[in-house]
């Protein structure tokens, strides 16, 4: 299927067909109800590596929530501002992976992004402490990542020829539950949960959609096939006390 492209080449999504559309209205429904277990004046959102919006817009749908949304791509973030206008939602460029001061001027409830922690894959020691500055007392990220088990993933993360056809970065990789966890319990996160979901891909026939999701649930239920989901759900908390710099 289609990707979008960024300025440097590289593969940064793919164009919403009906199955990409499915996803995202699932992944960020999830993601809302993350949201909706916390306080209600708990309602600020910032979405990393947000792209054309669209994940931002529906979570500004869905939760009433003020979002914002960044991404160091300028083309991205016009396309987003032309795509999505709501009250209370607004985009940025900004590369905040690379340029989280340790005293931000404003901190969110929630950070969140769709496949983007694994883009810092070689610097999570560093970017997950920063990221908690950044979020307010009992904040948390919630994140959508692909699992490395799925066969599929594991291909294309692990094959030279085919993360250069996939368009992949050179630093991103595909991790594990067990890794990711073990790196936000490392980095004085808490409540680390880390759940393994969806066999619905971004290319699936529209014909298949409905039995790929039912089956999906099915297997979800079974540890074994759970194992080899496409994507790990990930929340966890920063502690009830500011973080020190």
């Amino acid at each position: 299927m289609a990707s979008i492209i960024d300025e440097r080449g590289f593969n940064q999504g793919f164009v919403l067909n009906q199955a990409q559309v499915i996803r995202l209205r699932r992944r960020a429904g999830l993601i809302a109800e993350e949201v909706s277990k916390s306080p209600s004046d708990m309602r600020t959102i910032l979405e990393l590596g947000c792209g054309t919006g669209e994940l931002a817009a529906e979570l500004a749908k869905l939760t009433g929530s003020r979002v914002t949304g960044v991404d160091i791509s300028p083309g991205f973030i016009n396309r987003a501002r032309q795509m999505h206008q709501l009250p209370q939602l607004d985009f940025m460029v900004a590369d905040l992976t690379r340029e989280l001061p340790s005293m931000p001027d404003h901190r969110y409830d929630y950070i969140i992004g769709n496949g983007i922690l694994h883009h810092l894959y070689h610097n999570l020691d560093d970017v997950l402490p920063r990221l908690a500055l950044w979020l307010n007392p009992g904040g948390r990220l919630i994140f959508w990542e692909p699992n490395y088990l799925n066969p599929y993933i594991y291909l294309i993360f692990t094959c030279p020829a085919l993360r250069k056809w996939a368009r992949l970065e050179p630093d991103e990789m595909a991790f594990t539950h067990h890794f990711i966890k073990r790196k936000l319990l490392a980095c004085g996160y808490s409540k680390a949960n880390v759940l393994l979901l969806d066999f619905l891909f971004p290319n699936t026939p529209n014909y298949l959609i409905k039995p790929v999701i039912a089956l999906g649930r099915i297997l979800e239920a079974i540890p074994l096939a759970r194992a080899l989901a496409q994507s790990i759900f990930i929340s966890a908390s920063i502690s009830p006390s500011p973080p020190k710099a």
